[in-house]
C-alpha cells in the first residue's frame, strides 16, 4: 500500500514577514504547556522546525539528549541548521521529512512535538498516528495550533472581519484547517492516542511595540507572502481587497487602544501500550 503524503498546500510560504513571526517563537511562549515534562537526556524530535529557534530551546533543555529538527521544506531546513549553529548547539540534527510518512523508526523518540503544524496538513489524523508511531511507550507526543475563529481584538476595524474570513477562506482551500485549535483533542483521540491532556494558552498583543510588530507583520504578509499569491490566483480576493485589509492592519497597530489575542489549543498525550 502507498506511504500517506502530504496534500495540503503551505498557506504562509517562507516570505521575510512569516519568518518574522517563526523566528520570534520560543519554547517560552510558544511551548510551555510541555517543558514540565522535558529531561535532560531525552530524545526529541520537533516537526515542522520551520527556521530552528524552538528547536535550538529544545536541544538546550536537553544537553544529555539530543533533538532532530524536520520540516517539508529544504531551504528552510537550512535556515534551522544555521541557527543551531549559531547557537554552538552540537546535539541537534535536522532532515526534510513529511509528518504524515516520518523516516524514522517506531518508539525511536521520548517526545514529538509539533507547533502550528496540524492546521497546515491535508491529514491531521494520519500525522497525529505517525507523531505517536514514532514515540516511544511512555513517551510524550506534543501539538499546540492557534485557532483563527476564536481570535479577538479591539477595536472592531472593519478590515480586520474581512482578514479574519479571507484567511480562513484561503487555508481551507489550500486543504488545511485553520481553527486547529479547537479539534487537537478529538483528532489525538481519533488517532489513538488515549491519555490527552488538552489545555489552552494565548499570545496577547497589546503594548505600542507589539501592536507595530503584530499589525507590521500581518499588514507585509497581506500584500508579498506565498499566503497573498494564493489569495489572488485562487479567486479569494483581488489586490485591491488585500490593499484594504493591510490598510486595516496598520490602522488597527496605530489605535492606542488596540488589543489582539490568539488563542491555541494544546495537547500532552501520554503513549499508553
Amino acid at each position: 500500500m502507498p506511504r500517506a503524503r502530504e496534500t495540503a498546500v503551505y498557506t504562509h510560504g517562507h516570505h521575510e514577514s512569516v519568518l518574522r513571526s517563526h523566528t520570534w517563537r520560543t519554547a517560552a511562549n510558544s511551548a510551555a504547556y510541555l517543558l514540565g515534562s522535558i529531561e535532560p537526556g531525552m530524545r526529541v524530535l520537533d516537526i515542522g522546525c520551520g527556521p530552528g529557534t524552538i528547536t535550538a530551546d529544545l536541544a538546550a533543555l536537553v544537553p544529555d539528549g539530543h533533538v532532530t529538527g524536520a520540516d517539508s521544506a529544504p531551504d528552510i531546513v537550512a535556515t534551522a541548521r544555521a541557527t543551531a549553529a549559531e547557537r554552538g548547539l552540537a546535539n541537534t540534527d535536522f532532515t526534510v521529512a513529511d509528518v504524515h510518512a516520518l523516516d524514522f523508526a517506531d518508539g525511536t523518540f521520548d517526545v514529538v512535538h509539533a507547533h502550528q503544524v496540524l492546521q497546515h496538513v491535508g491529514d491531521p489524523v494520519q500525522a497525529l498516528r505517525e507523531m505517536a508511531r514514532v514515540t516511544r511507550r511512555g513517551g510524550i507526543v506534543a501539538a499546540r495550533d492557534s485557532d483563527y475563529a476564536a481570535m479577538t481584538w479591539y477595536p472592531a476595524v472593519p478590515g480586520l472581519d474581512d482578514w479574519a474570513d479571507l484567511y480562513q477562506r484561503v487555508a481551507r482551500a489550500n486543504g488545511g484547517e485553520p481553527d486547529a485549535g479547537r479539534r487537537l483533542k478529538a483528532w489525538a483521540l481519533k488517532a489513538g492516542l488515549t491519555d490527552v491532556t488538552a489545555t489552552s494558552a494565548t499570545w496577547t498583543f497589546a503594548t505600542p511595540e507589539d501592536r507595530a510588530w503584530w499589525s507590521g507583520l500581518w499588514a507585509d504578509r497581506t500584500l508579498a507572502s506565498a499566503y497573498a499569491d494564493r489569495a489572488v490566483e485562487g479567486g479569494h480576493a483581488t489586490v485591491e481587497q488585500l490593499q484594504a485589509v493591510s490598510r486595516a492592519w496598520r490602522e488597527w497597530g496605530e489605535r492606542e487602544d488596540g488589543w489582539f489575542s490568539v488563542l491555541h489549543g494544546e495537547i500532552l498525550c501520554r503513549k499508553q501500550g
